[in-house]
C-alpha cells in the first residue's frame, strides 16, 4: 500500500484536467475510490465554474465524491460533506471590494466583453479578451490601481479574464481552507493545465501535477517551481501524478474503463454505425502482438553507426534521387526517436541519441540544421528538391531533443548541445518575417517536399507551436529561467495565431490587431470550418483538410479537445482511415485544380491519391490511433490500430514491409520497405492504447 500520509489533501481543476476524456476520468475515479478510506486525502475540486454549475456537472460526470469545491476561480468554497456554503470566505473578499467599479473600467478597456450572466457572481466580474499580452494586463491592472481598487486579475486561455477581489484565486481560497482545517501546505497536492491555476502551484510548500495537454501560460508561471510534468494527458496525468508522489500504487488500467464510458460516445454514436467495436478477441490480440515484434524487427533494421536511417539499407535498391534513402534524416529520425522513447532497449534508446549528436554536430554556421546527413560519407544536405530549404528539419530535433532530456535525464548531452540548439531555434525564428507569431515557409519547403503549400503552412506553425515550448522547458532544465518564460510566452502568442489563423469562422473578431491580413479576414467571413485549414498567405488560403496538421495540432496540445472533437467528427466522416489509415490530405488535388502543380508529375509521384497528395501514411496512422484513444474512445482506437497493422503487414515484396506509404484508393504499398517512422509510430500507438504484448499479456 503506497503512503499517502504526507499528502492529505488533493486540490484539483476540472475542465482539460480530471474532464475531457471520459474514459481516463473514469480512471481517476477507479485510483481514487481505490484508496483506503482511513487513508485517502481530502478532495477538493477547484475550479473556474461557479457551484450551480459544478453541482450540475459533478450529477453528470463520473467522479469521485469530493470534500469540498472551490468554484468560481477561487470565490466561493463550499463543503460537500456538511452540505453547506463556507459563507466565511465571504468576508474575506468583501474588503475593498466594489464590484460595479471594476466592472465600469473593465467596460471602458479596448476589446473587453462581457461574458454571460452564467458565469458573473458578486465577486466575480467575467469578461472575454482576445490573445491579450503581458502589457495588456499591466495597462489593465494599472487602471484598477489608479481608481484605488485592489483586485485580482486572473487572466487564461487567451480570452477569459476574471476580475476578483484582492483575496481571490484559486490559491487564496485553497490557502484560507488549508487554514480552516488546520493543514500546512506541505502536505497538499495540486493539479492543472492553465494559467487560473498558477495561483495553487505558487502556494509556498504545495507539490504540483502539470498534465501533459496544459497551457504554456501554465509552465511559464511554474518554470522556476519543482513540480511533476506528467507525459500523459488530462485525468491520465493527474493519475500519473498522483503515483509519482505516492498517493497510489499504480494506474488503473485502460480495458478496466472502457465498458464504463461506452456511453460517452454521445454525439459520436451514430458515426461509428457499421464499425465493429467491444473489446479484443484472442485472435485479434495475437495479431498485434506478431505486429509489434515485426514493427521491432523493422526498427532495428535501421540502426546505423550514425542513428536511424529512414528505411533500411539492406532491403531498398535506391537510384537516383533516392539515394538520399541512405542518410539519417532530421525529421524520420526525430520522429522515430519520439515514438520509441519508452522502448526500454539499449540498442534502440542509443541509436536515438547518436541521430541527435549527427544532425546537430552538421549544423550550418547561420543555424540551419540538416535535411538528412549521408551514412556512406558523412556529408549533410541542407536541401530538399529543388534546392529548397528544409524548414521542418530543425523544428523536429528540437522537438524530439526536448523529448529525449525529459525522458533520460541526460543533462550533459543538453549541455553538450545547448549552444547550437540556440542556433537552431535563432535560424527557425528568422523565417518569421514579419514578427506576427507565425513562420513564412518556401513553397515546398518541408515534409510535403513535393507539394506546393507555402508561407503559413498547418504543420509547420504547429511545430513552431510545440518546438517554442519545448526549447522554453529545455532552457528551464539549464537554470536559464527568464530566458525560459520568454519562450513559452511567446508559445502562448503563437497558439492564439494558428487558431485564429487556421480555424476560419464568421464571428465578429473582437481585439483585432491592427495589422491583421484584412483580406484573409475578409475571405473568413464567408463561412465556417470543422478542422484547421491547411494554408494562408496573403492572397489566397486553402480550405483542404491537413489531416496530418490536425492531429498533430492535438497530439502536441495546440488544439483544445472540443475542435479536436469537432475534426474527427469531419475526418472520419469523409473517410480519411479508408482503405486504412489514414490519408494525408483530403480532398486530393486534382489536374486543373487552382492549387495544382505542373511538377506533380514529377516521378507520377503526387498524383491523385500519391504520396503527399492523398496518400495513406503508416506513421500518420499510428498519431491517428494515439489522437482517437485522447478523444476517450479507445474501442475506435484499438480497430483502427488493427486495420493499421494489416496495412503494414503488406509489403511489395515481403509481408511485414512496414512500407513508406500506400495508394489512397487501393491501398497497396508504393513505398520504401521497413521504415523506421512506419515501426516507431506503431510501437507508440500500441503503448499508447496499451495494446503491446505487456499489457495484452494481462487480458
Amino acid at each position: 500500500m503506497p503512503d499517502t500520509q504526507s499528502i492529505r489533501l488533493f486540490s484539483s481543476d476540472l475542465d482539460n484536467t480530471l474532464l475531457g476524456n471520459p474514459e481516463s476520468t473514469r480512471r481517476f475515479k477507479l485510483a481514487w475510490e481505490g484508496i483506503p478510506a482511513a487513508q485517502r486525502p481530502l478532495l477538493v475540486y477547484n475550479s473556474g465554474r461557479l457551484l450551480s454549475d459544478l453541482d450540475q456537472l459533478l450529477g453528470a460526470e463520473q467522479l469521485p465524491a469530493p470534500d469540498y469545491l472551490i468554484g468560481g476561480v477561487g470565490t466561493q468554497i463550499y463543503d460537500a460533506r456538511a452540505g453547506r456554503a463556507l459563507h466565511d470566505f465571504d468576508g474575506e473578499l468583501a474588503l475593498g471590494w466594489d464590484r460595479d467599479r471594476v466592472a465600469a473600467i473593465a467596460a471602458a478597456f479596448p476589446g473587453v466583453r462581457p461574458q454571460p450572466n452564467q458565469y458573473q457572481h458578486p465577486f466575480k466580474s467575467s469578461w472575454y479578451l482576445e490573445r491579450a499580452n503581458r502589457a495588456t494586463i499591466t495597462r489593465l491592472s494599472d487602471q484598477f490601481t489608479a481608481a484605488g481598487l485592489d483586485v485580482s486579475i486572473v487572466y487564461s486561455s487567451l480570452r477569459d479574464l476574471d476580475i476578483l477581489p484582492k483575496n481571490a484565486a484559486k490559491g487564496a481560497a485553497l490557502r484560507w481552507l488549508c487554514q480552516r482545517l488546520d493543514l500546512t501546505l506541505d502536505r497538499v497536492l495540486v493539479a492543472g493545465d492553465t494559467g487560473n491555476d498558477s495561483s495553487m502551484f505558487l502556494l509556498p510548500g504545495v507539490r504540483g501535477i502539470v498534465v501533459e495537454n496544459a497551457q504554456p501560460e501554465l509552465f511559464e508561471d511554474v518554470v522556476e517551481i519543482p513540480v511533476y510534468c506528467s507525459r500523459q494527458v488530462m485525468a491520465d496525468g493527474v493519475v500519473d501524478g498522483l503515483r509519482h508522489y505516492g498517493v497510489i500504487a499504480q494506474s488503473p488500467l485502460v480495458r478496466d474503463t472502457v465498458h464504463a464510458a461506452r456511453s460517452s460516445r454521445g454525439a459520436f454514436k451514430m458515426l461509428f454505425t457499421g464499425t465493429r467495436l467491444g473489446s479484443l478477441g484472442p485472435d485479434d490480440q495475437a495479431f498485434l502482438r506478431l505486429a509489434y515484434e515485426k514493427a521491432l524487427a523493422a526498427l532495428r533494421r535501421n540502426i546505423t553507426p550514425l542513428g536511424f536511417s529512414a528505411c533500411s539499407l539492406a532491403d531498398n535498391t535506391v537510384t537516383g534521387t533516392d539515394a538520399n534513402y541512405r542518410s539519417v534524416w532530421a525529421r524520420d529520425g526525430s520522429i522515430t526517436l519520439i515514438n520509441t522513447l519508452d522502448v526500454d532497449d539499449d540498442d534502440i534508446r542509443s541509436a536515438g541519441r547518436r541521430t541527435l549528436d549527427t544532425l546537430l554536430r552538421a549544423i550550418a554556421v547561420n543555424g540551419q540544421i540538416p535535411a538528412n546527413v549521408r551514412l556512406d560519407d558523412g556529408v549533410p544536405d541542407y536541401a530538399g528538391v529543388g534546392n529548397i530549404c528544409s524548414i521542418d528539419s530543425g523544428l523536429w530535433v528540437i522537438i524530439a531533443f526536448y523529448n529525449y532530456v525529459e525522458k533520460t535525464g541526460d543533462l550533459d548531452f543538453l549541455r553538450t548541445h545547448a549552444a547550437r540548439l540556440q542556433r537552431a531555434m535563432d535560424w527557425i525564428s528568422a523565417h518569421d518575417s514579419n514578427n506576427d507569431g507565425l513562420l513564412e515557409i518556401p513553397e515546398a519547403g518541408d515534409w510535403t517536399d513535393l507539394f506546393g503549400r507555402s508561407y503559413n503552412v498547418l504543420y509547420d506553425e504547429v511545430l513552431w507551436f510545440r518546438a517554442n515550448v519545448c526549447f522554453g522547458r529545455l532552457l528551464e532544465f539549464q537554470g536559464e529561467y527568464e530566458r525560459a518564460s520568454d519562450y513559452l510566452r511567446w508559445s502562448q502568442h503563437i497558439r492564439g495565431r494558428v487558431i485564429d489563423t487556421f480555424w476560419p469562422h464568421t464571428r465578429p473578431a473582437a481585439n483585432l490587431p491592427e495589422t491583421a491580413n484584412r483580406f484573409a479576414e475578409r475571405q473568413f467571413s464567408l463561412g465556417d470550418t470543422q478542422y484547421l485549414i491547411a494554408e494562408v498567405t496573403p492572397f489566397a488560403f486553402n480550405w483542404r483538410c491537413d489531416v496530418f496538421g490536425n492531429v498533430l495540432g492535438f497530439l502536441m496540445n495546440l488544439l483544445d479537445i472540443e475542435r479536436a472533437r469537432t475534426a474527427f467528427r469531419f475526418m472520419w466522416s469523409v473517410g480519411v482511415n479508408e482503405p486504412y489509415p489514414v490519408a494525408n490530405l483530403y480532398p486530393v488535388v486534382q489536374s486543373g485544380d487552382p492549387d495544382w502543380r505542373a511538377y506533380y508529375t514529377v516521378n507520377l509521384l503526387n498524383l491523385p491519391h500519391h504520396y503527399h497528395n492523398g496518400g495513406i501514411w503508416p506513421f500518420v496512422g499510428g498519431m491517428w490511433v494515439r489522437f482517437i484513444h485522447r478523444l476517450g474512445l479507445h474501442e475506435v482506437a484499438e480497430r483502427e490500430l488493427l486495420r493499421l497493422a494489416k496495412l503494414n503487414q503488406l509489403g511489395r515484396r515481403d509481408e511485414w514491409e512496414f512500407n513508406e506509404w500506400a495508394h489512397g484508393v487501393t491501398g497497396r504499398p508504393m513505398g520504401k520497405a521497413y521504415q523506421a517512422w512506419s515501426a516507431a509510430s506503431f510501437v507508440r500507438a500500441c503503448q499508447e492504447i496499451e495494446a503491446d504484448p505487456d499489457h495484452l499479456a494481462d487480458e
